[in-house]
């Protein structure tokens, strides 16, 4: 009966064993995705910054071409303050997705579904 139970015990022991090393490799592939995620946004918001950057110069040198004018055309000029605020604000909203994507914005914005994950899975198992 001692060895029985012995044997039941080292099969639980290698089960558990195989589990955690499939969660570990889990992980590691988890934290490598994030790694290039992270990499491929980060490079393209900062692409996408520069590109708004050089969009915001060009605008202003076109409204002071504008402005030189002889004949102003007030169609083309209310159609460039549109377009300035337009670049103003996408140069915003890339700048503020510059700062969420640093590690420390990307460990706080995966925190919650990884821990709602979490959460699901522990429930789906206590049942």
């Amino acid at each position: 009966m001692a060895t029985f139970l012995t044997i039941i015990i080292v099969a639980g022991a290698l089960l558990a064993l195989v589990a955690a090393v499939s969660a570990l490799r889990a992980w590691l592939r988890l934290r490598r995705a994030r790694a290039v995620l992270e990499a491929e946004i980060g490079a393209e918001v900062v692409r996408l910054a520069g590109r708004a950057s050089e969009l915001e110069g060009s605008l202003a040198a076109l409204n002071a071409r504008a402005e030189m004018l002889p004949v102003r055309i007030s169609a083309l000029q209310q159609n460039l303050a549109t377009l300035c605020i337009l670049t103003g604000a996408l140069g915003t909203s890339l700048r503020q997705a510059q700062k969420v994507l640093t590690s420390a914005g990307m460990k706080s914005a995966l925190a919650k579904p990884i821990a709602e994950i979490s959460r699901s899975y522990r429930r789906s198992r206590s049942r």
